[in-house]
C-alpha cells in the first residue's frame, strides 16, 4: 500500500519521483498495489496505472473530505481541490483502472451533511466504492482540533465538539480496537 500514513502525491514527489519508480517496479515484478491520495494524480502515470490495471494489480482510493473548497482549504491545504479530484476519478475510470473513495473524516456538523451530495457526484463519476471514517482525535491531537475548530469555526465549535463526544460515547475520542474508526 502506498499512502497508509502519508499521501504519495504529495508536491514533493514532483521532485523525487518516488511513487513513479514504485510504480515500475509493481509493474515489473507484477506485484499488487493499492493507492490511497488525496491529491488529483497527474497525467505523468497514467500508462504505469493502465498497464497495472490491464493484470488487474491496482486499487486506487481517492480520499475526499468536503465539496466545499472554503472548508476544504482550511482542512487540507496543499491538495487538489475536491473538483480536480472529481475529475481524476472520471479520468482513472474511463481509462480502466478501478478507484473508489474514502470520506474521512466525517466530522458530525461540519462535513457529515455533505455525504449523499458527494457520493452522488463520486458515483456519476465513475468510482465503484465509496468507504468513510468517523473523525478519531487520538491523543494530543484532541487538543488541536479543538483549538483549530475554535480559531476556525468559534461560533459552530462547541455544538460539533459535543457531537464528536456524543459519537463517542461522551468522549472526543473512541481509542479501542473496533469502535476507533465508528460513531
Amino acid at each position: 500500500m502506498l499512502s497508509g500514513n502519508t499521501d504519495c502525491y504529495q508536491p514533493a514527489e514532483r521532485k523525487f519521483e518516488i511513487t513513479r519508480e514504485l510504480l515500475k517496479e509493481f509493474l515489473k515484478y507484477k506485484h499488487l498495489v493499492v493507492i490511497i491520495t488525496k491529491n488529483a494524480l497527474r497525467q505523468r502515470d497514467l500508462y504505469l496505472l493502465k498497464n497495472l490495471a490491464k493484470d488487474n494489480l491496482i486499487k486506487m482510493n481517492m480520499t475526499i473530505t468536503t465539496l466545499d473548497e472554503e472548508l476544504r482549504r482550511k482542512l487540507e491545504p496543499r491538495t487538489s481541490s475536491s473538483k480536480n479530484r472529481i475529475a481524476k476519478i472520471k479520468a482513472l475510470s474511463e481509462n480502466g483502472i478501478p478507484v473508489s473513495i474514502l470520506m474521512a473524516p466525517v466530522t458530525p456538523g461540519l462535513n457529515s451533511n455533505e455525504m449523499f451530495n458527494l457520493l452522488k457526484k463520486v458515483s456519476e463519476a465513475g468510482a465503484y466504492a465509496a468507504y468513510h471514517l468517523m473523525v478519531r482525535l487520538n491523543g494530543p491531537i484532541q487538543e488541536l482540533f479543538s483549538n483549530w475548530f475554535k480559531n476556525n469555526y468559534p461560533y459552530r465549535a462547541s455544538k460539533v465538539l459535543k457531537l464528536i463526544k456524543d459519537s463517542h460515547g461522551g468522549k472526543l475520542n473512541d481509542s479501542r480496537f473496533k469502535t476507533r474508526m465508528r460513531g
